[in-house]
């Protein structure tokens, strides 16, 4: 492992004067600034902390590589030093009325000047070094119009590289970078296609959606950006080559620049290229529905991602109920269902009785008192069933007996309201209806 010490030169914080901020970096703003000794135009990105950027700036020189002073060292005023681009970001100048002049030799010359820095990083530095965050936006133009890689914030070298944080711009990441997986050279070459396509379209990548948005397009949707059907066939195939979702299938940076050497000698390019560039009306529709689409299917992710958190609440409360049952004694279930009905009770009873009468008539002429008695004690005998009429004194003596009977029937009926309750018991298991 190689350890650097601050062997950079060290900038007084005083000798320099600021000017306008002029951008934004990794972890730092760039202004503008006038290195008073030296009368020099330069860069300067604050910093709360000097850490690895200027180092690995510190053993870099190449034509292609954004030139490094010093730094400034006393706290809290930290800073990196570096060369002035007046021509501004790469991303700055396609954004802008200058890039509708841009043809196929500029698109080839400057996709060659980024292809050559990133080589040297990779290959040829005295550290080899991933950027990780190659952008439009960390390549700026310089006052010969000379394309310089710069920013190396989310740089680290090589040899320390086995794991890899989630640093960069979500639309130029490689899937690799944006899952933190660990990373090769490669990754850069993703970022470099993104570059180029935005050289080729002038367009911003992944317009209007947001970073994460991106992330789950590029990483579990396999999505990538339109390259519309009008562009030139050696173009399409590279942008799809750095774009491959394995890093081992994408090109190093020797393969692209051979690539681009080749397609410098095709001469049926130049007319294709710049017919494309020109038409952009024809072909902006492509790009636009695409993004539409992505739009919509991160709309369906988001309704998506709703239902699965509802999933996941009805889930963790069946988990609980499961706990509680386990730590409960054992016992089954048991359902319990209650209902009520009202009745009506009618009951009838029926009751006979019989009368009986008797009627005797006794006559005499003469001991009619006697008689009397008589038949009274016999009377007696029938209680109560009996009645017994003595005429008076008759002519002639005799007995003369008259008996009826009669049988009497009644019925009663009574009615009786009331509510009845049921209760029914169901001893089962326990069930979960899940999706």
């Amino acid at each position: 492992m190689l350890s650097f010490s601050p062997s950079f030169l060290q900038i007084k914080f005083d000798d320099l004067q600021f000017h306008e901020n002029c951008g934004g970096g990794s972890f730092g703003s760039v202004y503008r600034a006038t290195w008073l000794s030296q009368d020099k135009e330069v860069a300067v990105k604050k910093l709360l902390k000097i850490e690895k950027e200027a180092e690995i700036l510190s053993v870099l020189s190449h034509r292609n590589i954004i030139q490094f002073y010093g730094a400034v060292l006393e706290p809290p005023n930290y800073g990196i030093v570096t060369e002035y681009a007046p021509g501004g970001s790469l991303y700055d100048y396609l954004s802008s009325a200058k890039s509708e002049e841009m043809d196929m030799d500029q698109i080839m010359t400057w996709a060659t000047d980024i292809a050559k820095g990133m080589h040297y990083l990779h290959m040829d530095a005295p550290v080899k070094v991933i950027h990780r965050d190659l952008k439009s936006r960390n390549v700026v133009v310089a006052a010969d119009k000379v394309l310089k890689i710069c920013d190396f914030g989310a740089s680290r070298f090589h040899s320390h590289t086995t794991h890899m944080s989630l640093v960069g711009t979500f639309p130029w990441m490689a899937p690799e970078v944006i899952q933190s997986l660990p990373v090769a050279e490669t990754c850069d070459t993703f970022s470099y296609g993104v570059v180029l396509w935005e050289m080729l379209t002038r367009e911003i990548p992944f317009k209007g959606l947001e970073g994460l948005q991106v992330a789950w397009l590029v990483v579990e949707k396999n999505e990538r950006l339109t390259v519309p059907k009008g562009c030139p066939a050696s173009f399409a195939q590279l942008l799809h080559q750095c774009w491959e979702m394995d890093p081992k299938g994408r090109p190093n940076f020797k393969q692209i620049l051979g690539i681009l050497e080749i397609m410098s000698h095709d001469s049926k390019l130049p007319d294709q290229c710049n017919s494309f560039l020109h038409n952009k009306a024809q072909w902006r529709c492509e790009i636009e529905a695409t993004l539409e689409r992505l739009k919509k299917l991160e709309r369906d992710l988001s309704t998506k991602e709703q239902e699965l958190k509802e999933r996941e609440r009805r889930l963790k409360v069946w988990e609980q109920k499961l706990v509680e049952q386990s730590n409960a004694p054992p016992f089954l279930p048991i359902t319990a269902k209650f209902s009520e009905e009202s009745f009506y009770e009618s009951k009838t009873e029926e009751s006979n009785s019989t009368e009986m009468s008797c009627q005797i008539t006794a006559t005499s002429n003469g001991e009619i008192d006697g008689m009397n008695e008589s038949l009274q004690k016999m009377m007696r005998g029938f209680g109560n069933m009996l009645s017994m009429n003595l005429a008076g004194p008759v002519m002639q003596s005799g007995i003369q007996i008259d008996m009826q009977a009669k049988q009497n029937s009644s019925k009663s009926t009574c009615v009786r309201k009331g509510k009845k309750i049921n209760m029914t018991m169901d001893f089962g298991h326990w069930s979960h209806d899940g999706d």
